[in-house]
């Protein structure tokens, strides 16, 4: 019988975290500015539950590394290659970590994630977008 650590998902999340370069919400906004790409993974619940970021796409993690990928058919247009900065966001930090991660296993080298997620970028009283959302499925 195979047994499980009740941490074992903090400690994949320490693990993963530890191989990327987090960003504070300062400066996801300040690197977005510079042309990185801001990804809203967040759930649609949250999403129609709060405002969003200003020039941010939304990106299911479901098809988020299809999305992403430069090589794939269904990629979106800003893709563009593998050198592209991608900073993801979910609601608190944790979802969006291990997408980064995952982003990074397909060589997409400069994709990260913004440390505390959404919540951290408004407690840090960053613009909010309060209009539609560019939602890529």
């Amino acid at each position: 019988m195979m047994s499980f650590s009740a941490s074992g998902s903090m400690d994949l999340l320490t693990r993963v975290r530890g191989q990327l370069d987090r960003l504070t919400p300062e400066q996801a906004w300040a690197e977005h500015h510079e042309g990185a790409l801001l990804i809203d993974v967040r759930t649609a619940t949250h999403r129609a539950s709060a405002a969003g970021v200003p020039g941010a796409i939304a990106i299911d993690l479901t098809v988020l590394p299809w999305r992403l990928d430069p090589g794939f058919d269904h990629r979106i247009p800003e893709a563009t290659d593998l050198d592209r900065r991608i900073i993801l966001f979910c609601r608190h930090g944790y979802s969006s970590s291990l997408a980064a991660w995952n982003l990074r296993l397909m060589r997409l080298h400069r994709a990260t994630d913004i440390i505390g997620g959404f919540d951290a970028w408004t407690a840090a009283g960053l613009p909010l977008h309060h209009g539609p959302v560019d939602v890529r499925p």
